[in-house]
């Protein structure tokens, strides 16, 4: 009988190494075949937006057409025309809801007459595109006449474009301090033959300008639903046309202020013709009146418009009208254009653009604030400057 083996024992000195071994294994075959919990959910994850983005890429494979580009950004286009659709929308709500809550506080027959109307309790107002009134004097009848008889419709022509246009234009004039006087009668004999003004419960007087603004626009607001409303002096001339061509651009916009941008000096001087009594309220001596468009054209959104018949009692008037109108929308969301086409000159300057192809808006002279000589000169600017009978007829709004 053969004698046992005994088992050969290990050195003490490879334990270590032995083990290390077994624990460097076990890790290698730990990260191969097990995933983490977290490590699995992100791959499914990762696997998941892989998955998702092979269909995208898939649709836009097999849908793309080679006129897709143009579908994408008519798109596009008419998005953006229904959010500003949309802001036009929420402007106007907004109106009708200040319209509303001062409907307590008005005292005045007109301002309260545009609440009644903005929350519907009134009478419907006509819809048109834009309404033009032409400030006039009583002293100014000749001048009435020479637009008349140059770029202002008369008679059937006057009421086919409101009509088919939209587009309302009105001498605009109030009353004397003196009830029912001559001054009175004769306008009441020229708006039987001519049917062409509107008449203003207003107190006339060069000095009362900013009043007439407000009055204008709230009796506008009242009587006419228009996207844009107009004050042009009755020493302009305009090119109607090109006009609403001008107001079409903005048309989708909810508040607008157009006009020849200017910020003239603040005139301190009582002995000077534009002095401004409130001098003071514009910081030191020398500054500038801050931006506004001229007097003697301008358009506003109906928004602003009906804004300024829902506020007018509180409404500061400065001395200058066109000073007292910039006034009312600072601090108000309000998109100023600067639009030079509206304040050119008289030939030779509007001639030249019209030869250009650039046909003014309106044309006057600087110097006189109006065309100078304006009853003599009118028909001549119109015959230089005008854009033509069948332009406003044939203008697509």
């Amino acid at each position: 009988m053969k004698p046992q083996r005994s088992p050969k024992k290990i050195s003490l000195n490879w334990i270590p190494f032995i083990c290390f071994s077994f624990f460097s294994l076990g890790i290698l075959f730990s990260n191969r075949l097990w995933v983490p919990p977290e490590s699995n959910g992100q791959l499914l994850s990762q696997r998941r937006r892989e998955q998702e983005l092979q269909i995208v890429s898939g649709d836009s494979d097999t849908k793309k057409t080679p006129g897709q580009d143009n579908d994408v950004m008519g798109e596009v286009l008419k998005t953006h025309e229904a959010i500003q659709s949309l802001d036009k929308s929420v402007a106007m709500l907004e109106m009708q809801l200040a319209a509303s809550r001062s409907s307590q506080e008005m005292d005045n027959g007109e301002a309260s007459k545009v609440v009644s109307t903005l929350t519907r309790d009134g009478p419907p107002r006509k819809k048109v595109f834009m309404v033009i009134g032409i400030n006039t004097a009583f002293s100014s009848r000749r001048r009435r006449d020479s637009v008349r008889e140059t770029w202002m419709p008369q008679g059937e022509k006057l009421i086919q474009l409101e009509r088919e246009k939209g587009i309302v234009i009105r001498f605009m004039i109030g009353h004397s301090a003196t009830s029912n006087s001559i001054l009175d009668r004769a306008i009441d004999s020229e708006e039987a033959q001519h049917k062409d003004f509107f008449r203003l419960e207003h107190v006339e007087g060069y000095h009362e300008l900013s009043a007439k603004t407000k009055i204008f626009f709230s009796s506008a607001v009242a009587k006419w639903d228009a996207e844009f409303y107009v004050k042009v002096d009755d020493d302009v001339h305009v090119n109607l046309g090109m006009l609403a061509t001008t107001l079409g651009r903005h048309r989708s916009k909810p508040r607008v202020y157009i006009g020849c941008m200017k910020s003239g000096p603040v005139l301190s001087s009582k002995n000077v013709k534009y002095h401004e009594p409130e001098f003071w309220k514009f910081g030191e001596e020398g500054n500038k009146y801050f931006r506004h468009a001229t007097g003697q054209i301008y358009a506003i959104s109906k928004e602003l418009a009906t804004y300024i018949a829902i506020n007018q009692p509180i409404l500061h008037k400065y001395a200058n009208e066109d000073v007292s109108l910039g006034g009312w929308f600072i601090g108000l969301e309000v998109e100023h254009i600067d639009d030079r086409n509206m304040c050119c000159g008289t030939p030779p300057d509007c001639e030249w653009k019209a030869q250009a192809g650039n046909v003014c808006v309106a044309s006057f002279d600087w110097s006189c604030s109006g065309i100078c000589k304006s009853v003599e000169k009118l028909k001549t600017v119109h015959e230089r400057c005008g854009e033509g009978d069948e332009a406003l007829w044939n203008t697509l709004l």
